[in-house]
């Protein structure tokens, strides 16, 4: 699992390899991931779009932007948790992603989250 914390948010990140989605033999692995964004500070605010930087082990590259996340701009209490679960298919045994989310906080002010790199790794690329 990772984790950072970038302006009283903290994101945490779990990776799971899916192998019944997978298909290795035709350079096709499927992952999952499930993050946890977290409100440490004493304001709401509201996670506004996303960008991710997706590189596998090839040097190939894709940039994901989107507004908010799996179809909702979740707003974050202080003190609350939001989670959601998504996927990324690599076309390579192993990669990585990083990006961040754009918020606005109560007043009206947008600011940036960092999420940090995590890593995707097939099994069969451990051994």
């Amino acid at each position: 699992m990772q984790k950072t914390e970038t302006r009283d948010f903290s994101i945490k990140v779990n990776v799971v390899y899916v192998s019944q989605e997978s298909k290795p033999d035709q350079n096709y692995h499927f992952f999952a991931y499930k993050i946890s964004i977290t409100n440490n500070g004493s304001s709401p605010a509201q996670l506004m779009s996303r960008f991710w930087l997706i590189t596998d082990s090839h040097g190939h590259k894709e940039e994901v932007r989107g507004p908010g996340v799996v179809g909702v701009q979740p707003k974050i209490q202080p003190g609350q948790t939001f989670e959601y679960e998504s996927a990324c298919p690599l076309h390579a045994s192993t990669g990585s992603m990083k990006g961040h989310y754009q918020f606005v906080a109560e007043n009206g002010e947008s600011f940036t989250v960092e999420i940090p790199e995590f890593y995707l790794i097939a099994p069969i690329a451990l051994h």
